[in-house]
């Protein structure tokens, strides 16, 4: 089993946002934030590869669908997770399953492209199984307040309607030596995919 980190890119968070009620003397010590109290976070996806029959890709990014209205978020040094499979000769054909720890946009945003010319939305590895819990899935479909600026139909519909979306309800073994484990915690069924 080779396992391999891809840094998609990063964005600035609002560093109050992110850390609640803890106050910023606190966490400013360990993460530093800019002039607009903005804190540095990365998009990363983790490509399991050279498991039998299986290309698995954990989480995948913002992808660029909704770059512009989230323009406040001040994204940079984002990369193209198919360029970045291709240089390691896999095409996204070949990805099997896609595993969403969660669907807010910095995470499940490379799901699904755009073209351009035509505005149709596609999901990016066509053949693959996206893995989500069924408590997260509800709650992308009718989130809270505080979340639904994090959630876009668009990055999930396109894999529902095309029969791709597995959703699962309790500890679920992927592959021998891949589990996914359900937690609540940031967001309601969060997967946390543990790797033997």
């Amino acid at each position: 089993m080779d396992i391999e980190i891809i840094d998609t890119g990063y964005f600035y968070a609002d560093g109050g946002a992110m850390f609640g009620a803890i106050p910023k003397t606190a966490w400013s010590r360990r993460y530093p934030s800019n002039e607009t109290n903005g804190c540095v976070l990365a998009m990363r996806s983790l490509l399991v590869s050279n498991v039998p029959e299986k290309v698995i890709l954990i989480d995948n990014g913002a992808g660029t669908k909704h770059l512009r209205q989230l323009s406040y978020y001040n994204f940079f040094d984002l990369v193209d997770l198919g360029e970045e499979l291709h240089k390691r000769g896999i095409s996204p054909g070949q990805v099997t399953d896609v595993v969403l720890t969660h669907l807010h946009f910095d995470h499940c945003g490379y799901s699904t492209l755009k073209n351009e010319e035509t505005g149709e939305i596609y999901p990016a590895f066509p053949n693959a199984t996206y893995w989500v819990s069924r408590k997260q899935w509800d709650n992308f479909l009718h989130p809270n307040a505080l979340e639904k600026d994090s959630y876009f139909i668009e990055n999930m519909k396109a894999i529902a309607d095309n029969g791709q979306l597995r959703l699962i309800d309790t500890d679920t073994e992927l592959c021998p030596d891949i589990d996914l484990r359900l937690f609540d915690g940031h967001t309601p069924g969060q997967i946390v995919p543990y790797i033997h």
